[in-house]
């Protein structure tokens, strides 16, 4: 299956990695690798995942972070890579729900 990422979701990648980065040089880029992995893994996994607000949502291995995607013919579309700690209202409001 082809995963396709975003617009939205590549920026929420970059903004995890810039968060990371400045707690530690390299760990921004240890993030943005294992989000990557993630993602490249629903190319097997997508579809298997639990819906919320919409969407299928899978859970990063390393890193308090959850990747919503949409899955249909085409392939996966990753919609939105969202910090798992920030309150539901505030991601039900950035997903658009």
């Amino acid at each position: 299956m082809i995963v396709n990422i975003s617009s939205d979701a590549e920026w929420d990648i970059a903004d995890g990695f810039w968060f990371y980065e400045g707690q530690c040089i390299g760990l921004g880029d240890y993030f943005r690798s294992t989000i990557i992995a993630d993602i490249e893994s629903l190319s097997i996994y997508g579809g298997i995942h639990e819906q919320a607000y919409g969407y299928q949502r899978s859970l990063s291995r390393h890193f308090p972070y959850t990747i919503y995607y949409r899955v249909d013919h085409e392939g996966v579309l990753v919609v939105a890579v969202l910090d798992a700690r920030r309150s539901p209202s505030w991601t039900r409001k950035r997903l658009g729900r």
